[in-house]
């Protein structure tokens, strides 16, 4: 049983139509694929009716938070998606995306940039506009060779000279509006370090005693010493360990299904979950 716990559609950053998606994720060989969106369950209905027989379809979203500073992203699964409070809470990050990308383009234009708005709103299309979509208009232009190489000091990344914050969710709120919602949180590519800097273990202690239900270890911005670490860290404070693609389309180079999670630990997640259940495909539109 193959699980891939973590991808991304037009909804949000990704290339892919949500359909095209879990099309994509059944010719992979998937049998089960998470569809987690930036902050939006937009995606989800589009999915559900495209979805082929053979592969399930569990519903998240991806949360944009910040502690002390630091960026991160809680995955939550299978919640409740019109539960008023974190319905209330995914509303205010998305509503100041487009904001923050207009100052983004201010500070590139300060830089000599010609990016425009336009251009970004052509790039993000139907999508929750992000950083991603600025980065890619970076890359039409020929600043920079490759989305990744937005993501620096130079440009985009945290800080970086067109750096813009936005509202972002504090995790422990986090944590307690997803599990309001009957959804279980599992913290992503807590190690990514090449993104900027990272959350201490020490915090991530103190958000498994708040409720956290897992990490995700096995992605691809985590080396080998990194994912050992978090395994070994997640053992110790009782957390579940996901692997995922963080699957983007064309806008990244991971591929669906590259990173997956045990069917055990899948089994537990769909437990822990009272908020929604996971789809079976029936066949797709």
């Amino acid at each position: 049983m193959r699980i891939d716990l973590h991808t991304h559609s037009t909804a949000s950053d990704g290339t892919d139509a949500p359909a095209e998606l879990v099309r994509k994720a059944a010719a992979t060989g998937l049998d089960v694929v998470a569809l987690t969106d930036h902050d939006t369950t937009r995606g989800h209905a589009e999915a559900i009716a495209a979805l082929p027989g053979g592969l399930t379809l569990v519903t998240g979203a991806e949360l944009s938070c910040r502690l002390d500073g630091i960026s991160m992203h809680m995955l939550a699964y299978l919640f409740d998606a019109e539960e008023p409070a974190l319905l209330a809470e995914r509303e205010l990050v998305r509503d100041d995306r487009v904001p923050r990308a207009q100052g983004m383009i201010a500070k590139l234009q300060e830089l000599g940039v010609p990016v425009t708005w336009e251009q970004v709103a052509r790039i993000a299309g139907d999508g929750s506009v992000g950083r991603p979509h600025v980065a890619t208009a970076l890359v039409e232009l020929g600043v920079v060779p490759t989305v990744s190489d937005a993501f620096t000091q130079d440009w985009l990344a945290d800080g970086g000279r067109a750096f813009v914050e936005k509202h972002e969710t504090d995790p422990f709120e986090a944590i307690r509006l997803i599990k309001g919602a009957g959804g279980v949180a599992v913290f992503a590519h807590p190690g990514a370090s090449k993104r900027g800097r990272t959350v201490p273990e020490a915090a991530i202690a103190e958000m498994a005693a708040a409720g956290l239900d897992g990490v995700e270890v096995d992605h691809m911005d985590h080396d080998t010493d990194t994912r050992a670490r978090l395994r070994g860290l997640a053992k110790e404070l009782g957390l579940l360990v996901t692997g995922s693609s963080d699957y983007h389309g064309s806008r990244k180079t991971c591929v669906l299904g590259e990173y997956t999670t045990d069917p055990e630990v899948y089994g537990e997640i769909t437990r822990r979950a009272f908020g929604a259940f996971p789809v079976p495909g029936a066949g797709g539109v």
